[in-house]
């Protein structure tokens, strides 16, 4: 995170006055509205990693207080590389402690391709009950951007193969996809092809709202294969491409909603610049009826 998006992901925080989470300033009317929301909503800690990093109880205290209810982790052991690496300090199990003292819940976690290999998995299904999640997301393939659409394929069938045994375990595979995954390879959108080659009885989708800037709509995959989905990253961003606060872009979210019940969707993360969070999680509460 750059010095100017934590400057205004502090100056937002600051607005929880003694630590009051924000909701408790919207009309009253509103409030009871969103004790009957479909979602809880969640956010990424990809984008408040190095915060984290720094401060993780504070972090956490601090996104609750703007709303959100639920977080989704990235693996530190997987994501040691990646800003993730100084949460190894700590126990799976005070990591658990932290997030629940601050009045979060972490259903989801992102891991990197090779902890679902069999030297790795059967640990990382041990993090994942320790930390108390119900959902495995693979992040990526993480393949060369050389790659074909076999090695798209290929990548599924060993994922469909760990998911048997996170299945097995309890835990519910899923996979996130980024643009590459809206790319076309052999005539065919790669995307599309990974729906049919997932087990849909073993692996999940969790869909990435950004491809609308590729002119994709999660609404229409929703829609397309109602119960493939687990979960959504959410953020929303104008014509031209920047991001904006949930309910400020192009994005339908009346629609989006509507079609998460059929899609199967049980998560929403926002993932976005952090100084768009407070107003995101204010939207969705508002939105949702």
């Amino acid at each position: 995170m750059n010095t100017l998006h934590r400057r205004e992901f502090l100056r937002a925080a600051a607005a929880t006055v003694g630590g009051t989470v924000f909701l408790s300033h919207l009309p009253a009317e509103l409030l009871a509205r969103a004790t009957k929301e479909r979602f809880p909503i969640g956010f990424q800690t990809w984008t408040v990693r190095d915060e984290l990093a720094k401060d993780f109880a504070g972090t956490l205290k601090l996104m609750a207080g703007q709303g959100y209810q639920l977080t989704e982790m990235c693996s530190p052991k997987g994501y040691v590389n990646a800003g993730f690496g100084p949460l190894l300090k700590y126990k799976t199990a005070e990591l658990r402690t932290m997030i629940a003292d601050a009045g979060l819940r972490c259903p989801s976690c992102h891991f990197g391709f090779n902890e679902f290999a069999d030297d790795a998995l059967e640990d990382r299904i041990a993090f994942a009950h320790e930390i108390g999640l119900s959902q495995m997301v693979c992040s990526s393939f993480g393949l060369p951007k050389t790659a074909n659409l076999a090695d798209f394929l290929s990548g599924a069938d060993k994922l469909n193969k760990a998911a048997e045994k996170i299945k097995a375990a309890g835990l519910q595979t899923g996979f996130h996809n980024h643009s590459t995954e809206f790319a076309t390879l052999d005539g065919q959108l790669i995307y599309e092809a990974l729906l049919k080659q997932f087990d849909p009885s073993l692996v999940k989708m969790q869909f990435q709202t950004e491809v609308i800037n590729l002119g994709y709509k999660a609404a229409t995959y929703f829609t397309r294969y109602p119960g493939r989905f687990l979960s959504a990253h959410l953020s929303d961003w104008t014509a031209d491409k920047k991001q904006v606060p949930i309910g400020q872009g192009v994005i339908d979210w009346k629609e989006f909603f509507a079609a998460a019940k059929t899609g199967g969707v049980k998560n929403i993360f926002v993932e976005m610049e952090p100084a768009t969070f407070r107003d995101s999680a204010a939207y969705i509460h508002s939105l949702q009826v």
